[in-house]
């Protein structure tokens, strides 16, 4: 029963051929193949014998952005032993244990490969947005906690920031330890002490917001006559 040649045997063959003292170019002919491959297959079975005449990946076998297997091994060590420590947070970590210089970015595509965080979906590209504003000042005030920053003893810190929906005006910016109600209600308060008391305020979290906080604190902010407002979650 006759048993078609795989592409490593019929190379092999080739290459037997032309040992056994037929010409190159002959056998190129034969095969249907460049003469220089013939070349190439005999340089490769002098080199590693019959396995050398296999199919070879043409991936590049190292990429300028990749990281060291013990730096990713390290990143995922650390996400399961602090399940809270986010990509930002981790490359702090890095740092401190004298692996400098990895980003957010590297350290997320790493989280995501070893399934240790739920992928986010990309942002919108720019003209997708829906711009909107109110037609003047003091009319709303918009409410962020943003990400987190860290001193050199590894405390980690928020940043709230507070700005005029129609100036973009920046009316609060401070920094805290805990982003608690107690902390937003007091840059609150301090801010319409200099600006003044806005018609509205626009938060993205429950738990920074005149309407989420505490009825203590949601007291002392609604005395201020502001309206409380959510976002939504789809923004």
């Amino acid at each position: 029963m006759l048993r078609e040649l795989n592409v490593m045997e019929q190379r092999y063959r080739a290459v037997l051929e032309v040992l056994s003292g037929l010409p190159v170019v002959e056998v190129a002919e034969r095969y249907g193949v460049a003469r220089q491959t013939v070349h190439r297959w005999m340089s490769r079975y002098q080199a590693d014998g019959i396995g050398g005449l296999a199919d070879r990946s043409h991936a590049s076998r190292q990429h300028p952005w990749q990281i060291p297997a013990q730096v990713e091994a390290l990143i995922c060590e650390l996400r399961r032993a602090h399940r809270r420590w986010g990509p930002r947070r981790l490359v702090f970590e890095m740092e401190r244990r004298g692996y400098p210089g990895l980003s957010r970015s590297t350290v997320y595509r790493v989280l995501v490969r070893h399934q240790l965080i739920e992928p986010v979906p990309r942002r919108k590209r720019r003209d997708q947005y829906v711009r909107w504003e109110r037609p003047a000042p003091m009319q709303l005030w918009q409410l962020d906690v943003t990400a987190s920053l860290f001193l050199a003893d590894g405390r980690e810190c928020k940043i709230i920031t507070r700005v005029d929906d129609h100036s973009r005006f920046c009316v609060i910016a401070t920094v805290v330890f805990r982003a608690t109600g107690r902390a937003v209600c007091t840059a609150f308060v301090e801010a319409m002490r200099a600006y003044g008391v806005p018609a509205e305020v626009l938060s993205e979290t429950a738990s920074s917001s005149p309407g989420g906080l505490a009825s203590p604190d949601r007291r002392r902010c609604c005395l201020s006559g502001s309206a409380g407002r959510m976002a939504s979650p789809s923004g």
